[in-house]
């Protein structure tokens, strides 16, 4: 399996300006890069490649002390990020989808560095991550790092916080305690979700009980003059607040999967299209499936279930709330009808009854996968 693993790192004030000077010169690199792209295809109708930049890169890293600083591996994968926004671009419009020309990035968008390739530029040694032109940072190995490393990428969050993520191949399964329940898995909003068993998790609701505090953060930006310092300051404010509520939303994802994966052998879930359902909901509805976050929940869940070995399925979310899971009649219920009441006698809960569903579909399918095996 390849997998990343997140590590907090301490560089000192002196590393700490240093890796800030190397995002610098690769923001820079990127902008220049995306510039010459435009400027070849408007004068002369032409498309350069991203090898065509490459062969460039030796003699403008000779001229700019900055990007000599940076290595050149780095240099490269700038290049790369660049023509795959563009590769992206040009296939959403042969799809008839919103292109979004790439745009050039400015320093609050741009908070990564990475390394293609591992011992090229960055590598652990003696416990701490040796960075070409910073030295040695010191960083917190919390876990082992299973798997063969491939590349590093140092991030900044907008707190000034420095992280190094090992993107690792080959790694090996993680062996959890035998397991033979199996369970389906209805998400919602009532309860974060509802367990074939009868039991729920609670929805945490990260966003909303930050509303408040955010929107008197947002209110204070609006009223400060653009370009100014106390601006900047303002929106360093919101930005920390957004990105308390997602570490507290994705540290909430990966427990709650956690817990699932080692408690039981098979989970099936519903295949949602999370996008669908927020384009076309209500502005307070959309607002609180955003906060949940279903799609990336059912991402975490899927990625453990497989790395623990269990099985996992996606059945189609269709009829899951509509169809009694005792006796197959379907009836269509509004979504404030909450309890689920059938002419056959079954009285529950209508999000058990839907896991219900959802586990019966999951079941199907890894008799009809067993049998083909």
């Amino acid at each position: 399996m390849r997998r990343a693993f997140k590590f907090r790192l301490y560089p000192t004030r002196r590393q700490a300006e240093a890796l800030d000077g190397q995002l610098h010169a690769t923001q820079q690199l990127y902008n220049a890069a995306l510039e010459q792209r435009r400027t070849v295809w408007q004068s002369r109708r032409k498309s350069i490649s991203v090898y065509d930049q490459k062969r460039e890169l030796p003699d403008l890293r000779r001229s700019d002390a900055g990007l000599g600083l940076v290595h050149t591996h780095a240099c490269q994968e700038v290049l790369f990020r660049l023509d795959r926004a563009f590769r992206a671009f040009f296939r959403r419009v042969k799809t008839g989808e919103t292109p979004g020309y790439p745009r050039f990035k400015g320093l609050e968008r741009w908070a990564s560095l990475t390394f293609s390739e591992y011992g090229n530029g960055a590598a652990l040694v003696d416990g701490r991550l040796r960075v070409f032109g910073i030295g040695d940072i010191k960083l917190k190995l919390h876990r082992p790092i299973t798997g063969t490393i491939k590349t590093v990428t140092l991030k900044r969050s907008c707190r000034g916080h420095w992280s190094a993520i090992f993107s690792c191949d080959a790694v090996p399964m993680r062996l959890f305690t035998a397991a033979t329940a199996e369970v389906g898995l209805d998400v919602g909003l009532m309860s974060f979700a509802m367990l074939s068993t009868g039991d729920s998790i609670e929805n945490p609701r990260w966003y909303r009980k930050t509303e408040e505090h955010l929107g008197a953060a947002q209110r204070m930006l609006s009223a400060k003059a653009r370009g100014t310092v106390a601006r900047q300051t303002a929106r360093q404010c919101v930005a920390r607040l957004h990105e308390k509520i997602r570490e507290q939303r994705r540290d909430f994802h990966h427990k709650t999967a956690l817990t699932l994966v080692q408690r039981h052998a098979a989970i099936a879930v519903e295949d949602l299209n999370t996008k669908g359902l927020i384009e076309h909901s209500p502005t307070g509805l959309a607002k609180s499936i955003t906060d949940a976050a279903w799609g990336q929940f059912l991402a975490i869940l899927c990625a453990k279930a497989e790395e623990a070995g269990r099985r996992f399925a996606k059945v189609p979310p269709r009829g899951t709330s509509s169809t009694c899971s005792s006796c197959g009649r379907t009836e269509s219920k509004a979504l404030s009808e909450r309890v689920h009441a059938c002419p056959c006698g079954l009285v529950l809960d209508r999000d058990h009854n839907a896991a219900l569903n959802i586990l019966r579909l999951g079941r199907s399918r890894w008799e009809a996968a067993h049998a083909v095996a």
